[in-house]
């Protein structure tokens, strides 16, 4: 970030110079949002955008359910990708066997670790816990690749078994522990405090999995990433099961403008690629949508938009192009004179101060009668009716 920028946007942060990598989810965990699924050839193309903005893993899917689903894993893990491709695997020798023959070079083996979990799911205990995810990290790693041991539920498991599960699977050369708040629970004050424990006492790289439940997600990850996890599971848009992961978008520019931490990551395509994965996956961006939503640099109140005509920096924190979107101006009952001014000048037409108050109340009066924004066309002919009453 520039040095104006950071005058404009004055930041507080004990990040440092702490490395962050993204690992997105959008083929796995995206994927498992009720009701969508993506053809082969769309997870293709998401994978190469993902890549080509700068995303550090991509986690690709589930190799262990076979036919198509192994297929595209195995064909995007030979695209030569700078990504690392990462497959989801049970803590099972066979899963593991089959996402290696894929060519992944990374897998993630995830285990139930709440009591909750392992008695009423799983049916064990956790010495069976312990013992499964020994014996798969230690088959992992005898076949050279990079693993991820995901602690499933981690937010409602005993923090002092969490430390033993990280530990277990740390002596058979694990690489970090995923900590999983898969109901989504947490908040960040006790993110903080659960993940600077897990980094003091294993010692362990720790990638942070949230879900949105009650809206947390991306400031749980930016806790835990206080704490020390230098790892993130997002996906686009945040997308995901119930209400969904943290988004890719917002951890990213959160980082850069909250935290005053960057990521070598092209942030212009966020739009872009958000739209192409909604569209497959058969969603909408809402507009309100945090950073790539069209509404984020839609600006009706009067005052709002006075402030950002005459400079955006005041309700904006960064510019629109940075995420791929354009600025509007938009007018309607909230709108003020100034407003007016500045959007018929688009129109090549010019209005004086006057001129534009005198218009105003046609113009609020139409937008409470149809419940929305003006289209131009409609301004327009406002415009045309005023005139030629004045010349009446």
């Amino acid at each position: 970030m520039d040095t104006q920028a950071r005058n404009d946007f004055p930041v507080e942060s004990s990040l440092g110079t702490l490395e962050v990598k993204i690992d997105d989810t959008t083929l796995r965990d995206g994927e498992q949002t009720a009701g969508v699924v993506f053809a082969n050839q769309e997870k293709i193309r998401i994978a190469k955008l993902l890549d080509e903005i700068g995303v550090h893993q991509l986690e690709v899917g589930i190799p262990a359910m076979g036919g198509d689903e192994r297929d595209v894993i195995e064909e995007i893990a030979h695209l030569g990708l700078n990504a690392s491709v990462l497959a989801w695997n049970r803590a099972n020798l066979a899963d593991i066997k089959t996402s290696i023959d894929c060519g992944v070079d990374a897998v993630a083996i995830s285990l139930a670790t709440s009591d909750i979990h392992i008695e009423t799911k799983l049916m064990k205990d956790r010495a069976w816990v312990i013992d499964s995810v020994k014996k798969a990290v230690a088959y992992a790693k005898s076949e050279g690749v990079y693993v991820s041991v995901n602690a499933e539920d981690a937010s409602r498991t005993d923090v002092d078994f969490l430390v033993e599960y990280a530990a277990a699977a740390r002596a058979e050369g694990a690489d970090r522990l995923r900590f999983c708040d898969t109901i989504g629970i947490m908040e960040p004050f006790r993110t903080y405090q659960v993940i600077r424990e897990l980094r003091e006492r294993t010692g362990m790289e720790i990638e942070m999995h949230t879900h949105n439940d009650f809206g947390m997600a991306v400031a749980n990850a930016v806790a835990g990433i206080h704490a020390g996890a230098n790892w993130v599971n997002v996906t686009v848009a945040g997308l995901g099961e119930r209400a969904g992961n943290a988004a890719l978008e917002e951890v990213v520019m959160a980082l850069k403008y909250i935290e005053d931490l960057q990521l070598d990551m092209d942030t212009t395509r966020f739009r872009e690629i958000a739209e192409y994965v909604m569209k497959a996956a058969g969603r909408n961006i809402p507009i309100w949508k945090s950073v790539i939503g069209s509404n984020m640099f839609a600006h009706e109140s009067g005052i709002h938009a006075d402030g950002v005509i005459k400079n955006p920096k005041t309700y904006e924190v960064f510019s629109p192009d940075e995420v791929g979107l354009v600025r509007q101006i938009v007018v309607g009952k909230h709108s003020g004179s100034k407003t007016l001014e500045l959007k018929f000048n688009e129109y090549g037409i010019e209005l004086t101060r006057e001129q534009a108050a005198q218009m105003l109340p046609r113009v609020r009066t139409m937008a409470i009668e149809l419940k929305r924004a003006l289209f131009d066309k409609e301004l327009v002919y406002i415009y045309q009716d005023w005139k030629a009453e004045q010349k009446g």
